[in-house]
């Protein structure tokens, strides 16, 4: 647990709503959010009793959802929901979607049947909640889950998919009682100060949010995590779906197979880059399979999802906007959000595929994240890094300690003042064009797609 006393239901908090980073920033929306961060509470409390409270006052509405599929895990959460939205939407769905962090403007989070809400309706429920709960201490993340949930509850869809903010046990989105399903992406060493310094505490707290008699579908695990999700599943009655048990992948020309018990399915290309997308993607028709006769997307549309899928700041590459019209032409310019072990071996995959030219990095990291274990496995890979401090972040590390990082992780390393810098500097640097790859947070991210004014839709 951190000194500043969040609980697990908080996913790393920037100083300020990151909807502040977009063009603007004066929203009646940016400003209830500023005033319901400043109600966190002031003492550590490992329950969801303040959730549980104001969820009644305001008429219970988590009772009151269409069938959900609920997600934890440490990497692949977002891809895994952009796959599942993707293929249900094809499928003529109408699809709630809540996720976080954001990148760009708070409305990312909540996706009322299929479109992202809109300033008026959010304002509303943000006004709507802040009244209900009064001055009473309240989490950021459970406000905010509440207000989704009320806005879910009143506006008519065919699933909600929901992303747990952190963790899972006591992640304000643990308080659906009965989920049409639920699904752990694979688990990695993250969060410690919240889950737990080993595999298998982080895996216990994921496991959380298994529920009696509802399926579970798991993505490809370490061992350590994988025998105490076997454990829980035993405990609470959850019918497991094992990744290399009962469902596996095999990669193809052009796209992949997934084999499901006796059963094979021929889909295509991954939407999203990299070969760890094929087990997201392949996770991710598991899981529309177990929907049922009445939500399962056909065949058609699971091959149209998969194909189709848009997850921003995912190993996006950016092809137009500020950033990339200041880079001489040749340049490629990529986003990853990824910030733990398991996304720097996910990059360092991709990475080795890319062999027509030259990978230079640049990053910004938290300083509550390992950044050694992030970056070491992409060190091989990249020619050189520039380190950034992350914009508006006082918790980002100083441009010189990311750089003193990477170096210690292998890298011929240098500070720069900004990403746009870093990026001129680069390409100053080397006649030959290649690819720079940003990296190490969500909120860099956030930051370079607000600098690029490349928004998320």
């Amino acid at each position: 647990m951190s000194d500043s006393g969040h609980p697990p239901s908080d996913p790393d908090l920037p100083a300020k709503p990151l909807s502040l980073l977009s063009t603007g920033g004066h929203r009646g929306s940016d400003r209830v959010l500023s005033r319901l961060m400043s109600l966190h509470p002031k003492l550590i409390d490992l329950s969801l009793d303040r959730m549980v409270s104001l969820l009644a006052v305001l008429g219970n509405p988590q009772e009151s959802l269409p069938p959900v599929v609920h997600v934890a895990g440490t990497n692949g959460k977002g891809s895994l929901l952009a796959y599942l939205r993707a293929m249900l939407e094809a499928g003529g769905r109408r699809v709630h979607h809540y996720s976080s962090p954001h990148l760009v403007r708070f409305h990312e989070r909540i996706r009322l049947a299929g479109r992202l809400i809109d300033e008026d309706a959010l304002l509303a429920l943000l006004e709507e909640v802040e009244a209900a709960n009064g001055d009473k201490p309240i989490t950021f993340f459970e406000v905010t889950t509440i207000a989704a949930f009320l806005a879910f509850s009143r506006t008519e869809a065919d699933i909600l998919l929901l992303e747990t903010g952190l963790g899972g046990r006591l992640d304000a989105t643990n308080l659906v009682a009965e989920p049409a399903l639920t699904a752990i992406t694979p688990i990695s060493v993250d969060h410690t100060q919240f889950l737990g310094n080993s595999l298998a505490e982080i895996a216990a707290e994921k496991a959380g949010i298994m529920k009696p008699g509802v399926p579970c579908v798991l993505g490809p695990q370490p061992d350590q995590a994988l025998e105490v999700l076997e454990a829980k599943a035993a405990e609470v009655g959850a019918p497991l779906w094992i990744h290399n048990r009962h469902w596996w992948t095999e990669t193809e020309e052009g796209g992949f197979r997934l084999f499901v018990n006796d059963g094979v399915e021929w889909l295509p290309r991954p939407g999203l880059t990299g070969q760890h997308q094929i087990d997201n993607a392949g996770l991710a028709v598991v899981c529309a399979l177990q929907l049922g006769a009445s939500l399962a997307p056909d065949r058609d549309a699971r091959a149209l999802g998969v194909a189709s899928a848009v997850w921003p700041a995912r190993l996006q590459q950016l092809t137009e906007g500020r950033l990339v019209e200041a880079l001489p032409e040749g340049w490629e310019l990529w986003l990853d959000g990824g910030h733990n072990a398991g996304a720097g071996e996910a990059l360092a995959q991709v990475a080795k595929d890319w062999k027509d030219g030259p990978l230079h990095l640049v990053y910004g990291m938290l300083n509550n994240k390992a950044a050694e274990g992030f970056l070491r496995p992409l060190a091989k890979q990249a020619q050189g890094l520039r380190a950034v401090e992350i914009p508006g972040e006082p918790n980002s590390l100083s441009a010189e300690e990311a750089a003193q990082k990477a170096r210690d992780s292998g890298f011929s390393a240098q500070a720069a003042p900004s990403v746009k810098a870093a990026l001129a500097q680069i390409a100053a640097e080397n006649p030959w064009p290649g690819r720079i790859l940003i990296c190490g947070s969500l909120y860099l991210a956030g930051n370079v797609l607000a600098e690029n004014e490349t928004f998320p839709t």
